[in-house]
């Protein structure tokens, strides 16, 4: 293709718009991850104007810089006023350019990041690319056309998949079930969406509006078997039936009414608590890992391993990857004693050799004792624990109880253990898991079967705690009262552990009750819950 470009946008916005002779490409460029924030969003309606106003542009490819497309809403925007242009009327003005609108994906395309590339007419996607329609994981719904162009490209079933259960599909099953056109190896978006466009030019693409398309056709039993489904696996939560009223929409309703019911239950679903306690725990577990006022970005090169433990040979796979070496210790001699930086030791660890280690190392090696909540002991001085949930230890959730009085090293650990694949809650000075753990069976121990049987309506399995009762054989209406003394007991306990600066953040407390203990992530963790009674 000859090198003719004309620049018609300035390089200082979060997108530009520049041709490529007879080809105009839309460039978001929104680190990390093209984030739709206001922005990008009045940057894309600014930059489709410039093309459609661009007389030499025959078609328009739009794409992303950087390691993905748009995977997503800005999340900085969450729980603010709404500034226009709201995502329907971008994705609106997409679909009625009147040249062909081409969206290359790569990396992810993930809820308004979909909707807006479902809004194009034509999808290209890289090999390697996923996408998906995750809100419901939020306790919402797409709200930007995604219930009623989706179905319109993948079928009924496949949209309520998708959509009830925020699945993720690879670029070959979406070529499959109809949601991107093609998938291309390619090194890069902008070469394949010229090579695309110009495809398209000689027609060998055939663009289609997809709001345009013929609705899905009706298909009631996916419909009641999805409801059925919902019922019997995640009948507390509410954003899911939503989802298939929206879904069901798109197959009784002219798209415009289909594209307003949509909007209405994505209302419904802003105004539910479960999307409150949803978003609170998302938000909450961002940023668990850190220590205020040290280095966010170091890490450990070398991590000693002693004794035998499950946790060992799940790090494995992930320091490969993250270029991290496991020295494996079953002496202090050696050469893989060398360059250690830190160590983990097993709860199994035979105490003969972990003197022999300890006094090979350093002084002021961290030194991290792995174990579990009945099992933590009082760390000392310099030392920490690594404490797992006591729900399922293999859980990728650790809390990582800093004694070591040194907030730049257990930055360090903390940074090179969520490199390693674990979601790590930095706490001090004792163990918040072992402290949460005390107060729920303590709770437990008045009516059990009672409190089971009622936590379960919610979605929460207490049955490793119940040594044996039987709560599935009551009979019963459990109720929202039989709930309560576990849940005051949480918040008590919650807010002992704020109270003696246990957590940086009392959120930490949320998550670990969410991700270590199971506790239902849309009611948002015991200390979101103490705020909002």
């Amino acid at each position: 293709m000859p090198n003719d470009t004309t620049v018609t946008a300035s390089d200082t916005t979060p997108v530009s718009y520049i041709r490529h002779t007879r080809v105009g490409v839309i460039r978001i460029d929104n680190p990390p991850v093209n984030a739709l924030g206001q922005a990008v969003r009045q940057g894309l309606v600014d930059a489709l104007q410039k093309a459609l106003a661009d007389d030499a542009a025959e078609a328009v490819v739009v794409l992303a810089a950087g390691r993905t497309f748009i995977a997503g809403a800005d999340i900085r925007e969450f729980g603010k006023p709404p500034q226009g242009p709201l995502l329907p009327d971008v994705i609106a003005a997409l679909e009625a350019s009147t040249k062909p609108l081409i969206a290359v994906l790569h990396g992810t395309a993930l809820g308004g990041g979909l909707e807006v590339a479902l809004g194009c007419h034509l999808r290209i996607a890289l090999e390697g690319t996923r996408v998906g329609l995750p809100e419901v994981k939020l306790g919402l719904l797409p709200g930007a056309g995604g219930t009623q162009r989706l179905p319109r490209l993948a079928g009924i079933e496949r949209a309520l998949d998708m959509i009830t259960r925020g699945h993720f599909v690879d670029a070959d099953e979406a070529r499959r079930y109809g949601i991107v056109d093609d998938v291309v190896a390619a090194d890069e978006p902008l070469t394949m969406g010229l090579a695309a466009a110009e495809r398209l030019l000689a027609g060998h693409y055939t663009p289609r509006t997809t709001g345009e398309l013929p609705a899905p056709t009706a298909d009631g039993d996916a419909l009641q078997r999805y409801r059925a489904q919902l019922a019997r696996d995640v009948p507390y939560l509410f954003s899911p039936f939503r989802c298939v009223d929206a879904v069901e929409a798109a197959t009784r309703l002219p798209f415009a009414d289909g594209l307003t019911r949509e909007r209405a239950l994505f209302s419904q679903c802003m105004d539910s608590p479960q999307r409150a306690g949803m978003i609170h725990a998302f938000f909450a577990a961002r940023g668990t890992h850190k220590v205020p006022e040290a280095d966010p970005e170091a890490t450990f090169a070398t991590l000693a391993l002693v004794g035998d433990h499950a946790l060992f040979t799940a790090l494995a796979a992930p320091a490969v990857k993250a270029g991290i070496r496991l020295a494996v210790l079953d002496s202090a001699d050696g050469e893989d004693i060398k360059d250690v930086e830190a160590c983990l030791v097993a709860p199994d660890a035979d105490d003969h050799q972990c003197r022999m280690v300890r006094n090979a190392l350093p002084a002021g090696t961290p030194w991290v004792d792995v174990t579990t909540p009945q099992g933590t002991p009082a760390t000392q001085p310099g030392d920490a624990s690594l404490v797992f949930s006591p729900r399922d230890p293999s859980q990728p959730i650790c809390e990582l109880v800093d004694c070591i009085g040194d907030p730049a090293l257990t930055q360090t650990l903390a940074n090179t253990l969520r490199r390693l694949k674990q979601q790590v809650v930095v706490t001090r000075d004792a163990s918040v898991i072992a402290a949460l753990d005390t107060a729920l069976r303590r709770a437990l121990g008045v009516t059990p079967d009672v409190q089971a049987a009622a936590w379960r309506t919610e979605g929460w399995d207490l049955s490793p705690w119940l040594a044996g009762e039987t709560a599935e054989t009551r009979t019963d209406e459990p109720s929202a009262e039989n709930r309560r003394p576990l849940d005051l007991a949480w918040q008590q306990a919650a807010e002992a552990i704020s109270q003696a600066g246990q957590v940086h953040r009392d959120g930490d407390i949320d998550v670990l009750a969410i991700h270590a203990f199971g506790f239902p992530a849309h009611l948002g963790g015991p200390r979101f819950r103490g705020r909002a009674a």
